[in-house]
């Protein structure tokens, strides 16, 4: 069987923008109509990897990289740049983050080349005009998901030193804000207050995270993995015992969900938690 080029890739996506013998729907594509797709297939890549489905993996890698391939192949149409403008792109950067590797330099221990890394970031947002006010936090995108951002901004708050020593004052702090959320609801449940608080209690999560060395997204992930497994089987044992889940009061349900917990029910197709 031939093997398709990344070429081959180029010239498909081309056929299929052309306004005359494309397909419709790509060709109305803009921007940002694709930019929610491309989301998603980066999301389903990390799906497959947490399954271990390396199948999976490589048809989900290529789907990610037909995102690629649709932007660049649109900001050609607008004469912005092209897919080769791309690799180069990144391809420079790699270099140029990477002095130890494709240079000279050398760095005393991983924390010193994380710090280079930080540096030589900041020294191209500084090249782009991109960091004016001269904060730390200047440049993180307000484009990433919410906890993604939260993250960049407590690293970038730590490598000016403002940070937990460890995880223990974290937790100290994740109980403070829980507390808080508890007053709020006890002082009667005030939208906006409440908004905050839990927001507080959300970015003091992420922060305890960092300093586990968990991946937040991943964690997440396996709890709704996990969550969903386990009212599946609920659901299976209610209709075996001919009581339907929606016939049982919550004392009931909740019964049912301590039982599936003891039996520790595996799905065959989820990844073991």
């Amino acid at each position: 069987m031939t093997k398709h080029s990344l070429d081959d890739l180029l010239a498909i996506m081309t056929r299929l923008r052309d306004p005359e013998r494309g397909c419709p729907w790509d060709v109305q594509q803009n921007f940002a109509s694709i930019a929610p797709y491309t989301i998603e297939e980066a999301y389903e890549v990390a799906d497959a990897i947490d399954r271990k489905d390396w199948h999976d993996l490589r048809d989900e890698l290529g789907d990610l990289l037909l995102q690629v391939v649709f932007h660049a192949q649109m900001a050609k149409e607008a004469g912005l740049f092209d897919f080769a403008d791309v690799a180069h792109a990144i391809s420079e950067k790699m270099l140029r983050r990477h002095p130890h590797v494709f240079g000279d330099v050398s760095y005393a221990d991983l924390d010193a080349q994380m710090q280079a890394w930080e540096d030589i970031k900041t020294a191209e947002r500084a090249a782009k005009g991109a960091q004016t006010d001269g904060s730390a936090l200047a440049g993180v995108s307000h484009g990433l998901p919410e906890w993604k951002r939260a993250l960049k901004l407590q690293q970038r708050a730590a490598t000016v030193g403002f940070d937990w020593p460890d995880a223990q004052p974290v937790l100290d702090k994740l109980v403070e804000e829980v507390d808080e959320v508890r007053a709020e609801f006890a002082n009667g449940r005030d939208h906006a207050r409440l908004q905050d608080e839990i927001g507080d209690v959300l970015f003091v999560t992420v922060n305890l995270a960092r300093h586990a060395g968990v991946d937040f997204s991943q964690a997440l992930r396996h709890a709704n993995a996990k969550f969903e497994r386990r009212f599946r089987q609920m659901e299976k044992l209610a209709a075996t015992e001919g009581q339907p889940m929606v016939e049982r009061d919550l004392q009931a349900q909740e019964a049912l969900w301590q039982r599936v917990k003891q039996m520790g029910v595996q799905d065959e197709s989820t990844v073991d938690l």
